[in-house]
C-alpha cells in the first residue's frame, strides 16, 4: 500500500511538470517505479499509457487557447509513427552503444542550448505547405531515432520546433499532443504482451490525469518562455544523464 501511495505522488508530480515541457513523463517515471520494486516491463507500459491519459486531458486546455500548431502536429505523429519501425530494424546496422553515447552528446548540447543561448527575437511566419514539410521532417527524425533508440520523441520535437523559431508554449502543446498517439501505440504493444500491472495503472491514473490538468493549466498561463525552456533543459539533462548512467553502469 505503501508502495503505492509514494508510486502515486511521484506519478502526480512528475506529469505535471513534464506536461510543461511537453515531452511526456514516462522517461522520468520509469526509473522511479523500477526502484520502488515494479518490474522494468510493468513500469514502461504503465508510463506510456500514463504519458497518452495525461495528455489527452492537458488537450483541452491547449485547444482553448490555440497552442497547438495543428499543421505541423499532424504531419509528424503519422510520419513518425511510418518511420518509427525503420528505426527499430536499423538497431541491426549500428551498435546501439554507440547511438546511445552518440544521442546522449545530442541531448546535452540540445539542454545547453536551451538553457545559456540566447538569440535575437524573432516570429516566423511560415505558409501551410512550409508548416506540413518542416512537421514531416520532424516527424521523420523523431519517429527513425525513437525507434532507435527507445526514446520518447517529444524530447526530440521540442528543442527542434523551439530552435527554428516556434513559441516554447506552443512548441511544448505541439509536443503534447502528438505523445497521445505515440505513447498509446507503444502501450498496446506492451499490453499484448502481458506487461500491464492493473493495481499501479489504477492508483496512478487519477494523479497522472490531475498532473496533466495542472501542467496544462500552469503551461496556458503562468509559465512564460524562458521558464519553459529552462524546464525543456533540466529535462534533457536529465534524460541525458540517465542514459550515460546506464551506459557506464
Amino acid at each position: 500500500m505503501l508502495t503505492l501511495i509514494v508510486s502515486t505522488l511521484i506519478v502526480f508530480g512528475f506529469t505535471a511538470v513534464l506536461t510543461i515541457a511537453g515531452v511526456g513523463a514516462a522517461f522520468a517515471l520509469i526509473p522511479f517505479l523500477y526502484w520502488l520494486g515494479f518490474p522494468l516491463s510493468q513500469a514502461m507500459a504503465t508510463c506510456l499509457l500514463l504519458n497518452s491519459i495525461s495528455m489527452s486531458f492537458a488537450f483541452p486546455t491547449f485547444i482553448r487557447n490555440r497552442m497547438i500548431i495543428f499543421p505541423i502536429a499532424l504531419p509528424v505523429t503519422i510520419i513518425s509513427v511510418i518511420f518509427s519501425p525503420i528505426g527499430a530494424w536499423s538497431t541491426r546496422i549500428f551498435s546501439r552503444e554507440l547511438l546511445l553515447w552518440v544521442f546522449s552528446g545530442f541531448l546535452v548540447f540540445v539542454a545547453s542550448m536551451m538553457l545559456f543561448y540566447r538569440p535575437e527575437k524573432k516570429t516566423i511566419t511560415m505558409s501551410l505547405k512550409k508548416e506540413f514539410t518542416v512537421g514531416g521532417l520532424i516527424g521523420a527524425l523523431a519517429g527513425y531515432i525513437g525507434g532507435l533508440l527507445g526514446v520518447g520523441g517529444g524530447n526530440i520535437i521540442v528543442p527542434v520546433l523551439i530552435w527554428i523559431g516556434v513559441d516554447p508554449r506552443k512548441a511544448s502543446a505541439t509536443s503534447g499532443f502528438i505523445v497521445i498517439f505515440s505513447s498509446l501505440a507503444a502501450f498496446t504493444s506492451h499490453a499484448a504482451l502481458g506487461n500491464v500491472n492493473t493495481g499501479l495503472l489504477f492508483a496512478s491514473v487519477p494523479a497522472s490525469i490531475l498532473g496533466g490538468i495542472a501542467g496544462a493549466w500552469f503551461l496556458a498561463h503562468k509559465i512564460k518562455g524562458p521558464q519553459i525552456k529552462s524546464i525543456i533543459g533540466g529535462v534533457l539533462y536529465l534524460v541525458a544523464g540517465k542514459m550515460i548512467w546506464d551506459l557506464l553502469w
